[in-house]
């Protein structure tokens, strides 16, 4: 059939199915001899599904697989840093490149690639061709380098998104139509590709310029006329650079080809071909599927692991299935939920996904439950949506259409209870919580989250959307389209029903998708351990010690903040004399005028506002100089911070019904194992200052108990003299000495018994100061001293403890080899940015080498939480927080000391099997009728 009007070609980039295939999936080998087939698994479902879905009045006439041949082209000769930061190919994904051909071919697909040209270069020819001929061209990818072949008949298709994308498309990715992108690309330059494009214009500012001046060359040309005088230079002295980058970026759309669009005629596969190739292959699922579709019987595949299942065989599962939210079934009757029940005892697992009024899970109302067992396969029970129509008391009438919650719940008890089925869900402490508020105990569980998190320290985030996203290249229906934003904001039991079940019901298909995705991968990234030890044991502890609370006193924190504002209101009295005036002391723009156009003080930089920069920074290099008016400011700044943070927000956080504020930890909040605290955050009320230690007298014992408080005696640095391996550190430990008064000793030739406070004081903050990476700069700004003479510290302190150096260059090292650097237990933290250049790369640095001793200390006291509740069974004492080295408790006043005993016995060995220190943990104990008091 030759190629002309009423044809469709679709042009399939391969390259972009193979490496979302790798990346996407699991690693999968075959049984029989250990090959890796993941990425040819992937491939050949996604080939599949493209075959499956193109029937009917639009499907393709003509189709081709367009694939990359080498990685030199004609674009490395023009310019041999096109692609130069592209990473080797990964190892396991080389074999499987020729396998895909192969795959391609099985399929009776045209199967296209060509020596010294990209697979996008092809694109572009026989776009060309096809629409010169009066045809249509689908280009299924979603390839930017590709848009600007859109328009007269070319659209692109993303499969992953299942989104077409035309003109309009382009516009919204790139501010210009097709024909402009190529301008747009060689001003913005493409990190990915290596292309240089304009330094400092991005993407905006390109379509900006692009609009304005027409097209490359006019702007080029007139490039004298722009106003901004950065840009202006730019542009001048980068031309031949940007013009080399069109010429980059600019597919070959007139390729010599040694083949005609008649030859990429659809063909029918060839059973017997198609079904040898994935029977060779090993593809058990697909083999049956593809049969099933072509009418004959699967061939028989030997069983080599008579043992049991392949355990990647979940890398055959259909992650990447389209969502389709019509799909998705409301469930309004027991009999429907009865059916989903059944499913989930079936598979034994199921995604789990509660819709409530708020955030808040202490006050949050339940509306609804979504339920997955299968990718694609989702249901919404709605429970307690409103009409939407308010009566004269400002209420709304239960919506039509939901079962009773009683009902509903006492149906989905026994699944959620049942240790047989396994309940998954997206950070599902906030789901427990709200299910334990309603007499639902949930358990065994899953958490996504905290897989990822497992996984993927230190890559991108763990949220739902993130993952979705990055994993899954879906993004979930904004829940900003269904609720509103700012005042005229709804709960979500004021949405309606179907619209709700779309949102709702994709949640817990995503979870599980992500579920099937990372649960094997655990395995294969060796981080099994880190997650089954140290995340998913901690979930049911930290639920049960939110839900109890800690009491706090209104009256106190009243009288506190009234304490503040006067403090306040003095310390500005003594700003204003200093300055010779009044200002605004909160205003940072007067401040800025005051310190650098009045007072004259050196180091005022001047923002994009045209306001001088006056952050803390700024201002603590101002003071450890010895000027008096920042430092001033520092404090006053402090007092403010904890007025509003804590002594007036703190008021608003105490529940009603319980008299206690009730914090939400996160799990995942921080690289390196460390817990976040929030609603409010109870991990940063300072320690040093004598206010901040004042709130603490806020949090009070009920009455007839006491509040009890162990911590960690200086564990990071316990960590840090066994890692590092420093004798003289770990002897003082194993001595019980004063560790800061001998590093003290050490550095400036002090003898013990004629040590001072200030000398120590300063020792203190170097020891701390080096576990954080600390700089001269930073050091300085801590002690309030010269820069040069802080840095003379750091320099002495290496020399005296040169086993810290070396471990320091040794973790960087590893960092820069393997990408990332690991807790003494087995936390994976990931470094993406250890090879940054500039001061990125100091940062950088630092995270490295503190990550495994704070993620070795945050793995500690884990161990010590998971264990806390077996401990304390039968002691009348609670758990009721974690703020980073301590535990607080709250305890009859007859069993303090049993519950002392049983709580240091569990923190000091808690360590132990997995981990035998040099040095002893120590933990100091404190009691009091409030935290203060404790600690």
């Amino acid at each position: 059939m030759s190629f002309g009007k009423g044809c469709h070609l679709h042009l399939i980039d391969g390259s972009a199915f193979i490496f979302r295939a790798f990346h996407a999936l699991p690693p999968l080998t075959r049984k029989s001899d250990g090959l890796p087939i993941g990425a040819v698994a992937g491939f050949c479902n996604m080939i599949f599904k493209m075959v499956e879905d193109n029937k009917g009045p639009d499907a393709p006439t003509h189709v081709a697989v367009v694939f990359d041949k080498g990685s030199h082209t004609f674009r490395n000769d023009m310019y041999d840093q096109y692609k130069a930061n592209r990473d080797e190919m990964p190892e396991e994904l080389r074999p499987q490149m020729p396998l895909t051909r192969e795959a391609t071919r099985a399929f009776n697909i045209a199967c296209v690639e060509k020596e010294g040209f990209e697979a996008d270069d092809i694109i572009a020819t026989l776009s060309v061709q096809a629409r010169e001929a009066g045809g249509r061209v689908t280009i299924i990818s979603s390839d930017k380098d590709l848009m600007q072949l859109v328009g007269g008949g070319v659209e692109m298709f993303d499969a992953m998104k299942n989104k077409r994308i035309d003109s309009d498309g382009v516009r919204e990715k790139f501010g210009v139509g097709p024909e402009r992108v190529v301008d747009v690309q060689a001003l913005a330059g493409d990190s990915v590709d290596n292309v240089p494009g304009a330094p400092g214009i991005g993407i905006k500012t390109a379509a900006l310029l692009i609009n304005e001046y027409g097209d490359l060359e006019s702007l080029l040309d007139r490039a004298e006329e722009i106003k901004q005088p950065k840009r202006r230079q730019t542009l001048i002295d980068h031309r031949a650079q940007i013009e080399l980058s069109k010429r980059l970026v600019q597919l070959d759309d007139a390729m010599l080809l040694d083949f005609t669009l008649a030859d990429l005629e659809v063909k029918e596969p060839e059973a017997e071909a198609l079904l040898t190739f994935l029977n060779e292959m090993e593809f058990r699922t697909l083999t049956k599927r593809v049969a099933d579709n072509l009418g004959v019987e699967a061939p028989a595949i030997a069983d080599t692991n008579p043992a049991g299942a392949n355990p990647n065989e979940a890398a055959d599962a259909p992650v990447n299935l389209p969502f389709v939210p019509e799909d998705y079934e409301c469930v309004r009757d027991a009999d429907a939920l009865k059916t989903w029940i059944a499913k989930a005892h079936a598979c034994g697992w199921v995604a789990v996904d509660t819709e409530t009024t708020s955030l808040n899970e202490m006050r949050a109302e339940l509306v609804g439950i979504s339920l997955s067992v299968e990718p694609g396969q989702a249901c919404y029970i709605p429970l307690g949506h409103k009409d939407g129509v308010d009566d004269l008391f400002g209420s709304a009438a239960h919506a039509d259409g939901q079962m009773p919650m009683d009902d509903a719940l006492a149906l989905l008890k026994p699944l959620l209870e049942d240790p047989a089925v396994i309940k998954i869900g997206q950070n599902m402490k906030y789901d427990a919580k709200i299910f334990a508020r309603n007499g639902v105990s949930v358990a065994p569980i899953d958490d996504t989250m905290l897989m990822s998190y497992a996984l993927n320290a230190g890559l991108h985030g763990h949220g739902m959307d993130t993952l979705s996203e990055r994993y899954l290249e879906h993004t979930p229906i904004p829940i900003k389209s269904l609720l509103g934003t700012g005042k005229s904001a709804i709960t979500f039991d004021r949405v309606p029903v179907d619209d709700a079940v779309k949102y709702a019901a994709e949640d817990a298909d995503i979870t599980l998708r992500l579920w099937k995705l990372f649960k094997p991968q655990l395995h294969q990234k060796r981080v099994t351990t880190v997650y089954e030890t140290l995340e998913r044991p901690l979930v049911p502890v930290l639920a049960k010690m939110e839900m109890t609370g800690i009491k706090v006193d209104r009256d106190t924190l009243s009288r506190m903040s009234n304490a503040f504002a006067q403090k306040m209101a003095g310390l500005e009295a003594e700003i204003h004399e200093l300055a010779g005036q009044s200002f605004n002391v909160g205003s940072p723009k007067q401040l800025g005028e005051i310190l650098f156009d009045k007072m004259e003080l050196p180091g005022g930089k001047k923002g994009k506002t045209g306001a001088y920069a006056t952050g803390a920074d700024v201002l603590e290099d101002l003071a450890s100089e010895g000027h008096n008016l920042p430092a001033r400011v520092l404090d006053w700044r402090q007092l403010s911070k904890l007025k509003s943070t804590y002594t007036d927000a703190l008021q608003d956080h105490i529940n009603p019904d319980t008299g206690r504020v009730h914090t939400s930890y996160i799990q995942s909040g921080a690289n390196t194992g460390r817990l976040a605290s929030t609603d409010p955050n109870l991990q940063n009320i300072p320690v040093r200052s004598e206010e901040g230690r004042r709130i603490r007298e806020a949090f009070v014992a009920d009455e007839g108990k006491v509040i009890l408080s162990l911590d960690y005696s200086q564990i990071e640095l316990r960590i840090l003299a066994h890692v590092a391996g420093i004798e003289s550190l770990k002897q003082a430990f194993r001595e019980g000495q004063d560790i800061h008064a001998l590093t003290a000793s050490e550095m400036f030739d002090v003898p013990l018994d004629q040590m001072t406070p200030d000398i120590r004081r300063q020792a203190k903050a170097i020891n701390f100061g080096v576990i954080y990476g600390i700089s001269g700069f930073g050091l300085a700004r801590n002690l309030r001293i010269p820069r040069k003479e802080a840095q003379g510290f750091i320099d002495r302190y290496f020399e005296r403890f040169p086993g810290i150096k070396e471990y320091m260059d040794d973790t960087v090292a590893f960092a820069k080899e393997h990408g990332y650097v690991q807790t003494l237990f087995g936390r994976k933290i990931n470094t993406p940015e250890i090879g940054a250049k500039g001061p990125q790369a100091g940062f950088a640095k630092r995270a490295a080498i503190n990550a495994p001793i704070q993620g070795t200390a945050a793995d500690v006291i884990r161990r010590a939480m998971i264990r806390m509740p077996e401990a304390i069974e039968g002691l009348p004492a609670k758990m009721l927080l974690q703020v980073h080295d301590e535990l607080l408790f709250e305890v009859d006043a007859d069993g303090v000391d049993k519950t002392i005993d049983a709580v240091r016995e569990i923190m000091e060995n808690a360590s132990m099997p997995a981990v035998k220190l040099d040095v002893p943990l120590t933990v100091d104990a404190g009691q009091g009728a409030n935290w203060a008091e404790a600690h």
